[in-house]
Formats: structure tokens, sequence, C-alpha cells
């Protein structure tokens, strides 16, 4: 049997051999994707890092909408940014320093801990011949093998003691923005023939900084590094519930070491249903731009949208992207935040007319989609909705635009791995599957 017919042979097995009915999840009360019948998530552990909220429940249990909110270690997303943009000063720092301790860091532990960032920055050699090896690679895949390589290096890197663990993951948080600006110079240096430029992170400048000057050298504004600054922030965390850092408690509650887990919760982001979505929002907009004449035109907007809700336009999946998500429903607080730093930002790129027609996707692309489905829960815009946007106004590539996610949620990530380790009464995350194929006799090969 020839080998290309084998594999043939094998997937379309799997047809059969996969299918579960789906009225078989309702019989035995299994509650599909971790989801409940209304939609939210089923309750699965406690934290004391992240909070998402999207509704609040009525006293008969039901749901009623609410305007998003985001806190982080109790406080509310708003209450840490905006005085960041009053100030005009950079805080990714200060909130990794709060999501990893618990606490607000004081000037002193807010400078030492940025020196210590900065101490962490550079990558050792080996690493940087490893980056250059995988050139064209994934860059999200460079970044995991550059993870899980880090093992290697670290003098200690099975002990989950709580000093060690800090210290694995301050040196991540480090060495993210190093490896993924390194990644994509060669990348950009194997793929379109550009100039290689390795430049080593400076000690005066903050990670937001760092990382635009070893991607960009100069060619930026400090408008665009504060954008970037926050963009990080808001991207730090949301909950021990989303998929990569579930992922990173799941196995993290087996003990395995550090550069396993967090190399896992990178395999998860990279998903297109999860980190990879804002691209498909952004090049969505690109088209849009260019099938809608009238960017003002509200009927030519709708029509078009109504279009591509019935898989008559664009990729005729059915979906208008950045619109909706799992557990917001009347705001997504990042969206929220988002929304006013790609305004701020258009002024400075004489982007206006592309932000005002954005707005108005968002305004119509939410009546389209609720009308569609005749829903009367809310639909609001999510993250991805801005995020691209502004990416591409800073002047920063698609192809690192999941890494740059990665980059700020490597913080969430290890806070959680923190504490999946360090609460009383932790045990391995262990949910059942039922299996429901009837018992078979074995039959001899000779028999088959």
């Amino acid at each position: 049997m020839r080998k290309e017919y084998l594999i043939y042979k094998l997937s379309d097995e799997v047809k059969n051999s996969c299918k579960i009915p789906r009225e078989a999840f309702t019989k035995y009360g299994v509650k599909r994707g971790l989801r409940n019948e209304d939609g939210t998530g089923v309750l699965v552990g406690l934290t004391n890092i992240g909070n998402v909220v999207g509704y609040e429940r009525n006293d008969d249990g039901s749901l009623r909408p609410c305007p998003g909110r985001l806190y982080y270690r109790g406080y509310e997303l708003d209450d840490l940014v905006s005085p960041l943009l009053k100030e005009k000063r950079f805080g990714f720092e200060e909130i990794a320093y709060l999501l990893l301790s618990g606490n607000l860091p004081d000037e002193e532990e807010l400078t030492a801990f940025r020196e210590l960032i900065n101490e962490n920055m550079p990558l050792d050699h080996r690493t940087i011949v490893h980056i250059i090896d995988l050139e064209g690679s994934n860059i999200m895949n460079i970044l995991a093998r550059c993870v899980l390589e880090m093992y290697t290096f670290d003098p200690n890197p099975d002990d989950i003691s709580r000093d060690n663990l800090m210290r694995q993951s301050i040196e991540l948080i480090a060495k993210f923005p190093t490896i993924i600006a390194y990644a994509y110079n060669i990348y950009r240096h194997s793929m379109q023939g550009s100039s290689l430029n390795i430049r080593h992170p400076r000690e005066n400048m903050t990670i937001a900084e760092n990382f635009l000057y070893m991607l960009k050298d100069e060619d930026f504004t400090e408008l665009d590094a504060r954008m970037l600054d926050l963009l990080l922030i808001i991207q730090a965390e949301h909950g021990g519930g989303n998929n990569s850092t579930f992922t990173v408690r799941v196995t993290s509650s087996t003990r395995t070491d550090t550069y396993s887990s967090i190399a896992a919760g990178i395999g998860s982001l990279k998903g297109p249903l999860h980190g990879g979505a804002n691209i498909k929002a952004i090049n969505m907009f690109h088209h849009l731009k260019e099938q809608i004449s009238d960017w003002t035109n509200i009927d030519e907007i709708d029509t078009y949208l109504n279009r591509m809700l019935n898989k008559e336009a664009y990729d005729k999946t059915g979906l208008v992207y950045g619109i909706g998500h799992a557990v917001y429903t009347m705001s997504d607080p990042r969206a929220v935040e988002l929304k006013k730093l790609a305004g701020e930002l258009a002024k400075e790129k004489g982007m206006v007319k592309e932000y005002n027609f954005l707005k108005l996707i968002e305004q119509e692309g939410v009546k389209c989609v609720s009308a569609f489905r005749k829903t009367t829960k809310p639909i609001c815009a999510n993250l991805d909705f801005y995020s691209g946007f502004i990416y591409e106004m800073i002047g920063l590539p698609q192809e690192i635009y999941t890494p740059i996610f990665a980059m700020a949620r490597i913080v969430g990530w290890t806070a959680h791995r923190i504490e999946e380790l360090n609460f009383e009464g932790r045990r391995i995350i262990r949910p059942a599957y039922k299996n429901i194929l009837e018992q078979k006799s074995y039959v001899p090969i000779k028999d088959r």
C-alpha cells in the first residue's frame, strides 16, 4: 500500500471515528467548550489576579447585561490607564509589578524593577544564533522554541519555589521583546532582502521604547511608544479563563517547569480564534476601505456588512471581525480604551478619516450583527477591532501582531502560574471526558 494512500485512508476513517451526535452533549450534561447553556464560562477555579465583568446576575439567576469592566488585582483598568494618559508617562512595568506582586510599586520599587527588567533584556548569544537558524519560520513558533531553549540556560529550571518562579517570570517578561524584535529583523532580512540589524536594548528605555528601538532604530515618535506601552497594559491580563492563561494554569498544575508551561500558552495564543484575531479585523478594514466608496454613507456600509453576514462578500464566512465577545455584552473596556488611543494617534498620523470610518463600521457592525442574529443580548466591539489599526499607525508589521500580544500577556501568564503553584489546596487540573462508544470484541489480525 502506498504511503500517500494510507494517509488518505486514515484521514478518511476519521470522519466516522470522530462523530459524536450533538444531542449526546445535552444528554450527558456536557458543557461544550466549558460553556454553560447561557454562554457563560463554567467556573473551574478562583483567582486574585484579574476579573472580567461583562454581565450581572438577577435574583433568579438570569443574566443582565452591563458595561464591561476589567480589573487588575482589584483596580479597574480605566483607573490604571487614565493617569498614564493624563501624565503622558509609561506604565507597563508598573502594571507588571502590580500583577506579579498584588501591589502597586512606590517610586523606589518601580525604579529598581525597571532596572531589573533592563538587566535581563539582552539574550544569550546562543539564543541569537538559534533565532538566525530559524529564519523564515513563524515568529510565534520561534518565540516558543526560544522559551523552551531558555530551560537549558537556566541554572535551576525545575525549581518551583516562589523566589525562583519570580526570577524566571522577570527574565521572561524582559526577554520576550528582544526575541520578537530579533526574530522579525531576521525574518525581514531572509524573506524580504532587508539589511540585518541586531540592536542591543538600551538601559535608559522602557520596554515599549526598547522594543521599537530594536525593531525600527530611531524611526518612532514618543506618542508611538506611549501608545504601544498602553496597548501592552491593556492586553497584559484577562482573567484565568481565557484559553492561553487557562493552558498555562493547566500545565502548571502538573508542576512542570516554567518554560514548558509558557511555551504551551504561546501555542494557544497563536490560534486565529484567540491571539490571531486582530489580523482578521485589520484585513477586513482594508477590504471595506476599498469596497465602500463613501466612507460616511451609512446605507452603503450597512448594505455591504449585510452581504458579509449572508456570506456573499469578503471571505464569505458570515463574520464581521472584531464584533462580539464571549463575556462582554454592552462594551469591552479594552476596546473602549483602545478607541481613545486610536483617536489620539490618528491625529498625529493624519488618519482621522480612516479612524472615523472605523468608528462608523463599529457602530453599524454592532447594529447589523444584532439584527442578523435576531438577538436581544447586546453586542459590542472587542479588543481586536482597534488594536490592529493602532499597530498599523505605529508602523508595525502584521507578522508581529500576535507576538506583541504574547509580549503583553506573558505578565498575566506568569502571575497566574505563580498563583497556581502557591495557593492552598492546589490539585492537578483533571476534568472528565465521558466515552460514549460501545465496547467491541477483539478480532485477530488474520480475520480482519
